[in-house]
């Protein structure tokens, strides 16, 4: 099977399955107090600085969930895209878990700006309202689209000038920083509070609260534990994540994002409307009616009001490229 629905459906990466592999020997001790979350935590820590705090978890979907637990209380907001994962794609957990109100804004590519965050806090101060305490922000975006590193940077001067905290979604950082040709750390420019994925880009499982705000580390390893994210083989979790800090991550995001530019260049050779600019692994375009029904014959794929969305993997290769295309 080869398939364009999701990149959560591509193979895990030699490298980290051979460290996962290595670490399935003897006993090790439970919780985090073993020598590979010791060392991935190094590896995190080389990569966004030595202030950064850890806390590796389950799932995308569990990180986003502490990491708002840790940035908002029950009375505040979190300001988002209306695209936002948090939003859509969530079954409402980070509302749940938090108690706080999510707040969206309208977008034409799945991004923010402090001009379009500017009216959502008309009501700050005012007793009866949420008050907004966060930004959340997916870099890259649900849409495919990447934020530079100056307007993320803006983003994070914004929250803070505003009194608010600012999360980024990583769950395609990798891609988004691929993009750039900048490091993890200056796709995120300035954060508060990272969720971390890599399960998408090679990683078998397990992805990572990083906290850059040192006030947000205080109560993190209870907000983990109460949330049931917490690993008690928590070697398995983070063994990957040293070959993938090190050289893995970047050289598959990079085939993942040249891999969608080539499948955009031949479906706009094929005058496929294309509704989203392709930044990173994603391509959101019209198919007629008759390329569509062809492609669904034998490929699955996710279309929402008449537009399909095509995400290439860490390892999707060019003739797979050609065989999905010569349907259409």
């Amino acid at each position: 099977m080869r398939s364009f629905a999701s990149d959560n459906n591509s193979s895990v990466h030699p490298a980290v399955m051979g460290a996962i592999v290595e670490a399935n020997r003897d006993h090790a001790l439970g919780y985090g107090d073993d020598e590979w979350t010791e060392r991935a935590e190094n590896s995190f820590r080389k990569m966004f600085g030595d202030a950064a705090r850890v806390f590796m978890v389950f799932n995308g979907t569990g990180a986003n969930c502490v990491a708002l637990q840790a940035a908002v209380p029950s009375w505040g907001s979190v300001l988002c895209a209306d695209v936002a994962h948090i939003y859509n794609d969530e079954c409402g957990a980070p509302g749940k878990m938090t108690g706080a109100a999510i707040q969206t804004i309208p977008t034409e590519d799945g991004k923010l700006t402090p001009q379009m965050l500017e009216p959502c806090l008309c009501a700050a101060g005012v007793v009866h309202h949420s008050q907004p305490r966060a930004i959340y922000v997916s870099q890259t975006t649900e849409l495919g689209t990447v934020y530079t590193v100056e307007e993320m940077r803006a983003l994070a001067d914004f929250a803070h000038a505003s009194g608010m905290l600012l999360h980024v979604d990583g769950a395609r950082l990798a891609n988004a920083a691929a993009a750039l040709e900048c490091s993890l750390a200056e796709a995120v420019g300035g954060a508060d509070i990272v969720s971390f994925g890599g399960t998408k880009n090679g990683m078998m499982m397990g992805e990572a609260v990083v906290v850059l705000n040192p006030a947000l580390a205080e109560n993190m390893e209870w907000i983990r534990k109460q949330s049931a994210q917490l690993a008690s083989k928590m070697r398995y979790l983070a063994a990957g994540f040293v070959p993938y800090l090190d050289d893995v991550w970047l050289a598959n995001a990079r085939n993942a994002n040249d891999m969608a530019a080539r499948l955009a260049g031949i479906l706009n050779a094929r005058r496929v409307e294309i509704v989203q600019k392709v930044e990173s692994n994603q391509v959101f375009c019209r198919l007629g009616d008759e390329s569509r029904r062809r492609l669904e014959t034998k490929y699955f794929f996710y279309t929402h009001h008449g537009v399909s969305r095509f995400v290439t993997s860490w390892d999707t290769v060019e003739s797979d490229i050609w065989e999905f295309a010569s349907l259409i």
